[in-house]
């Protein structure tokens, strides 16, 4: 049974991002992404109430959200992350950190690098200007991680208490760890699960959108084929390939044949009622624009994502500079831009579209050309090996806003490429403060942002100003518009803290520091008390005895023994040592004297070389003596010892715990920590500017998705036996309903739950485990089909003593249970000397036979067909449009219906060429 929850992101909603959804099948709980909202939630400024904009709200719209991914954690058995993007993982590193969500994860390589690119984006971003509410947790984790260490014998302390409310952020290193933990698989390998998930498998696909961007096919013993897939794009770009679900090519459409009919489909909905401009049409207008801008002397603000949907855009103007031949500055405003480009070039493999081995957009393609390149290639260690088109030789980083105006002024035209592409927060906030007060300049969206942001607020000012014909989803480029007015903008920083703010930190700093120290001293001497005790009780009485004669022959001037017995270390105080540190006798003589030879016992006197009189003797060696060890055993082989030390310490580290690592791991960060430079102590201020809008605004889709001309054509293609709608607003939900329900051939369970809402799916499935007998299996004829293979099977039911599980025997007709009544008919209707009628065994043939499919395979056997009217392939000579004496060899193939398939012709080597191709489209079932 299959049991599907959206936690976020569903239909009908006006709020379509993050995604996040639970697919339960059976007892397997999968977490289907699992995004993160815009932490920097605003009312648009251009409403006429900005009250509420001054403080920050008590509660906020993510709350719920979060608390269900808190809620089903510890719970979760395995999770699928689909593209890398906040939408899809935001939040992954900040559960796996801090709520448990350890389950195994899965995605593809591009997604788990371009995924940790843009959180880490996104959380220094959000770190540099806001007070996300953690640092007092921080505070009392590390304290608790110190107690532990200092004291290993104490208590663990009680369990941190975890944040409710507020933003969840997670830090650098989360979101580092998080990601490292992430399983990566290649397109098309299907992956066997074990354990709990074991029977489970699931592949990765191509969905195109982004880099890497993932359709996740799951398969079930008991409940099918589970396929996700949201987010898609069946265009080709020009740094990727369309979707692997329309099949591409001189064949034409159709869908790929391993994603057809599933038992279940999850798909959404977003832009079911949008139509999308021509690429050409979208192209034209964002180059006219940006060129027309710049030669006007003027400068453009291109707000951005850091990671996914920057790539194709890059490749876009780099073209276009190097086909115009332009010389102004192309300038990326992102932490992470090298970072994620030196990634790109180094997976050419994951890429398409126009973007491969060779050269694009370089100069001339003869060969001085491409040797040049290659040795320029090899001496860059940046450029790699087959990235030439990736190089962009136009495009400069800077890290934020004071380092683009250090380089260049603000009066001089560039183009500049700043993150986030929501202008919730970072540089792209800063730069549209400055920049939209300048006349002719122009800011430019390429996508629509997360509602409640500046950069949908943006949006719906530049929709709503368009003709009710030339708005974003009728097809049509709109045109640039001009901004008047004042708006208000709440903006955050981070200043250093000055004066008396400064005083009173320091004050508590060093106040804390002073309890620090206290805490650990007192912790060290209650550990060395302890460990003195230990060692007094585990001492033998020979040992005490060699330590009185050798305390007798040294005699006693430095030892400092009383009548009591009591030993020097109680009197440390008087010869200045410190007496609060607990230093027991070993390391006092180790202080006060050094020895070359062994001495057992607080000895802190040197003894004299000569021997002693009385009647006592030595019990110690009053020369050293070096023993002289063998380097070969008895068969005359040398003994390496480093080999048996270095063996021996990689099996203790395989041996070692995942508590114990993590132990090592916390404190090398503690290491780096205090090896960082300390920044100094700052504060977190929030201030209201008025803004004189005087720029121009424009919008240019390229957020590289599937329209409703598109899903609405592949979705029946598909033909799902159910489908679930998600990620969807209400009127885009309604569309894709109303279309498939237009369509007779397609299913008509289509399901569209809110946020919360379960929906159940195969309840009335039953299905029970059977055991083959070994005679039984050993005379199957197994015919494959897709993933499965399929035999036909005739035999008894046995059930065993020794066994739950039922065994499938063979069995003959003379041992089937026969109706008196039904053999006494039969022998009524026999005549008299004939044989019993017996039914024939009959073979299954299991799939769907398509014209063009097999018109494919014909052709390439070498025998013409051609398709006339509906459900008709006339295979041959008839083909061929020949004359009458060749037409013998003409065959035509009819379906006729659901199921049946009509070859007719005469017999000939075509028929029985053109009946060959036709079973091997199929899976034979012999009887």
């Amino acid at each position: 049974m299959i049991t599907f929850t959206p936690l976020s992101g569903s239909a009908r909603s006006a709020a379509t991002t993050p995604l996040a959804y639970i697919l339960q099948v059976d007892d397997v709980r999968i977490l289907l992404d699992c995004g993160s909202p815009d932490w920097s939630p605003e009312l648009s400024p251009f409403d006429t109430n900005h009250e509420e904009l001054r403080s920050e709200p008590d509660s906020y719209a993510w709350e719920d959200y979060c608390h269900s991914i808190r809620e089903v954690a510890s719970e979760i058995d395995l999770v699928l992350l689909s593209h890398g993007d906040l939408a899809h993982c935001g939040l992954y590193p900040y559960a796996f950190a801090r709520w448990g969500l350890k389950a195994p994860a899965y995605t593809t390589l591009p997604v788990q690098a371009m995924g940790r690119i843009c959180v880490t984006e996104d959380v220094e971003g959000l770190r540099e200007e806001q007070d996300v509410g953690d640092e007092p947790e921080q505070k009392q984790n590390a304290n608790s991680e110190m107690d532990m260490d200092a004291d290993e014998t104490s208590n663990s302390p009680p369990p941190l208490k975890l944040k409710t409310k507020g933003k969840y952020v997670a830090t650098l290193t989360e979101v580092q760890d998080a990601f490292d933990s992430i399983n990566t698989l290649r397109y098309s390998q299907p992956t066997h699960l074990q354990g709990k998930c074991q029977g489970l498998t699931i592949t990765p696909f191509n969905a195109g959108h982004t880099l890497g961007g993932t359709i996740w096919k799951i398969r079930s013993p008991s409940s099918g084929t589970i396929m996700y897939a949201v987010d898609m794009n069946h265009m080709r770009e020009r740094h990727l390939d369309g979707t692997v679900l329309m099949k591409q090519g001189p064949g034409g459409g159709g869908i790929f044949e391993p994603l057809a009919r599933p038992d279940l489909l999850i798909t959404d909905a977003e832009r079911a009622d949008v139509t999308t401009s021509r690429r050409k049409d979208r192209d034209a207008a964002l180059i006219d624009t940006i060129t027309a801008t710049l030669t006007s002397r003027s400068s453009l603000l291109l707000p951005c994502d850091s990671s996914t949907r920057l790539l194709e855009l890059l490749v876009l103007l780099d073209q276009h500079w190097n086909y115009s031949r332009l010389r102004f500055p192309i300038c990326l405003m992102s932490r992470t831009g090298r970072e994620m480009l030196t990634f790109v070039r180094s997976m050419m493999e994951w890429l398409g579209g126009t973007i491969s081995k060779e050269d694009v957009g370089e100069e001339g393609t003869g060969r001085d050309n491409r040797n040049k390149r290659r040795r320029g290639d090899d001496d860059a260690d940046e450029e790699a090996l087959g990235a030439f088109a990736l190089r962009f030789k136009h495009l400069e980083f800077f890290p934020n806003p004071q380092a683009l105006l250090q380089t260049y002024s603000s009066k001089d035209p560039k183009l500049i490429l700043a993150v986030p592409a929501s202008l919730s927060h970072g540089p792209s906030r800063n730069l549209f403060v400055d920049f939209a007060a300048v006349p002719d300049n122009v800011v430019l969206l390429t996508s629509r942002g997360e509602p409640g942001t500046l950069g949908r607020a943006l949006f719906d000012k530049w929709n709503d100003s368009q003709r009710p014909d030339d708005k974003w989803d009728k097809g049509k480029i709109g045109r640039n518009i001009m901004m008047d007015g004042v708006v208000k903008l709440m903006m955050c920083h981070k200043v250093p803290l000055q004066g008396a703010e400064l005083d009173e930190y320091l004050a508590k700093e060093r106040a804390a520091e002073e309890e620090k120290a206290r805490h650990q001293a007192a912790l060290a001497r209650d550990r060395m008390v302890l460990e003195a005790d230990e060692d007094d009780s585990d001492e033998s009485d020979s040992d005490a005895d060699e330590e009185d004669e050798v305390e007798r022959a040294l005699g006693g001037d430095l030892m400092d023994t009383d009548r009591d017995g009591e030993s020097g270390r109680r009197r440390k105080g008087d010869r200045g040592i410190d007496g609060d540190w607990g230093l027991d006798g070993d390391e006092v003589t180790t202080k006060l004297l050094s020895f070359d030879i062994y001495i057992k016992g607080n000895v802190s006197k040197s003894t004299s070389f000569f021997k002693t009189t009385g009647t006592q003797t030595q019990r110690f060696r009053m020369f050293p003596y070096v023993e002289k060890k063998r380097r070969v055993d008895e068969y005359g082989e040398t003994i390496d010892v480093g080999m048996w030390l270095r063996k021996g310490k990689a099996l203790e580290e395989e041996q070692e715990s995942d508590q114990l690592k993590e132990y090592k791991q916390r404190l090398q960060a503690e290491e780096d920590e205090q090896n960082a430079i300390r920044e100094p102590p700052s504060k977190y201020i929030r201030s209201e500017i008025e803004v004189q809008l005087a720029c121009r605004l424009l919008f240019v889709d390229l957020e590289g998705l599937n329209d409703g001309r598109a899903v609405k054509t592949i979705v029946p293609q598909i033909n799902p036996r159910k489908m679930i709608i998600v990620h969807a607003p209400p009127s885009g939900t309604e569309t894709l309903i109303e279309s498939c329900g237009n369509i007779r051939a397609m299913t008509k369970d289509i399901f569209a739950p809110a946020v919360g809402e379960s929906i159940q799916i195969g309840q009335q499935t039953n299905s029970f485990s059977i055991s083959i007998g070994d005679e039984l299996l050993a005379s199957l004829r197994m015919s494959r089909f897709e993933d499965n293979e399929i035999g036909y099977v005739r035999g008894r039911v046995v059930a065993h003593a020794t066994s739950i599980i039922p065994t499938l025997e063979p069995a003959s007709n003379a041992s089937l249970p026969i109706d008196p009544a039904d053999r006494m008919e039969t022998l009524r209707k026999r005549k008299l000397g004939s044989r019993s009628k017996v039914s024939l065994p009959h073979s299954t043939m299991i799939g769907e036979l398509k014209l063009t499919a097999l018109k494919s395979r014909l052709a390439s056997v070498g025998v013409q067909a051609e398709l006339i009217g509906e459900g008709v392939l006339i295979c041959g000579a008839g083909a061929k449009g020949n004359n009458s004496t060749e037409l013998g060899e003409t065959v035509a193939v009819r379906k006729k219906g659901k199921g049946m398939v009509e070859l007719e012709g005469n017999v000939s080597d075509v028929y029985y060429t053109v009946r060959r191709e036709i079973y091997n489209l199929h899976a034979l079932v012999a009887a």
